[in-house]
């Protein structure tokens, strides 16, 4: 059965998550990790690592339909906006389509303030 639509928990970015991230995926970029030199950016402070947000998606899709996602899952997403450390985000799914051939869900990460960090599509190829 394919749902309507799918939803993670609310996630709270910490620093401990960052950088845990940082040393799973050996991104020690400092834009994620050093306050000061953060502050110097168009962000003005430390984000998290885009693809630890997008994380949330694959998560989310692998929880709905754990083997379909493993064998033949795959994301078109653009990221809108940084997450910073204190936010709380969610990944949301929305069926768009189903056939057989593919299943699509519109899909996207929001934060506290319904800010649509990550958007795109999550596609289930039979």
């Amino acid at each position: 059965m394919v749902n309507q639509k799918i939803h993670g928990d609310k996630k709270l970015i910490s620093i401990e998550q960052i950088m845990q991230y940082a040393d799973a995926s050996g991104d020690h970029n400092p834009l994620h990790l050093d306050e000061t030199f953060a502050s110097k950016t168009m962000f003005g402070k430390r984000i998290a690592h885009g693809m630890f947000v997008l994380s949330l998606i694959a998560e989310i899709m692998n929880k709905s339909f754990p083997n379909e996602w493993n064998d033949s899952g795959s994301l078109n997403i653009k990221f809108r906006a940084p997450v910073f450390l204190g936010d709380e985000v969610v990944a949301i799914g929305e069926l768009r389509s189903s056939n057989d051939a593919s299943i699509i869900y519109s899909v996207k990460v929001i934060n506290q303030d319904g800010i649509e960090v990550i958007t795109g599509d999550a596609i289930l190829s039979s």
